[in-house]
């Protein structure tokens, strides 16, 4: 197997004031919406999450759908879920997915998976320089190594990981237009304004 989706589950959601992977929108919950839609894009899938009694509800609402798993570390940042999902997979290559992306593409991600063969990894970058770290591929075993690097350095953001690959292979999101016309894909839910503008753009009205 030499594809997976780690779908990082284990945040607090304290801009949005609760545990929001399992909130339903549109009738079906975050994650499900994620996992419908990146449903052919590997056969690996793995839900880090944060706590063993978010282990018990995702795993009795998702079946066999993916594997859910706990993070190994105390700290609960998208560093520490990015190494525990790392860890878990058996895949060379890993998509790195937030369990918000109600609206992330099939293709985005399986052109970012493909464009990971050969490099560290294949993130997307906006004009203004920024990039999109928890919507990225990477070679597991870099990554892995990478991000224990940063943990020993006291560093624990994405990007602090992301310092320490070499080679990787930075995907405009103007090109990555032709697939998604609005970028819809990174629109992730962090607030109440946010879930309310996902609730239009479910009915096709934003």
């Amino acid at each position: 197997m030499n594809k997976a989706v780690i779908i990082l589950a284990g945040g607090l959601s304290r801009r949005f004031g609760q545990d929001k992977c399992l909130k339903e929108l549109g009738g079906k919950s975050l994650v499900i919406h994620v996992l419908d839609r990146i449903a052919r894009v590997a056969d690996e899938k793995v839900i880090v999450i944060g706590s063993e009694d978010q282990r018990d509800k995702l795993s009795q609402a998702l079946g066999q759908r993916a594997k859910v798993v706990v993070d190994r570390y105390r700290d609960h940042c998208p560093l520490i879920g990015a190494l525990t999902g790392f860890e878990t997979v058996n895949a060379k290559h890993a998509l790195l997915l937030p369990c918000d992306a109600a609206f992330v593409s099939a293709e985005i991600a399986s052109l970012l998976l493909d464009l990971c063969v050969d490099r560290s990894a294949a993130i997307p970058r906006w004009p203004d320089g920024k990039i999109e770290p928890l919507q990225a591929a990477y070679n597991v075993n870099s990554a892995e190594q990478a991000t224990k690097a940063a943990l020993r350095e006291g560093k624990r953001d994405m990007l602090g990981m992301i310092a320490h690959l070499h080679g990787i292979r930075y995907v405009s999101t103007l090109a990555l237009k032709q697939y998604d016309e609005n970028l819809a894909t990174f629109f992730n839910i962090n607030t109440a304004e946010d879930w309310r503008r996902a609730e239009f753009m479910l009915k096709g009205t934003l």
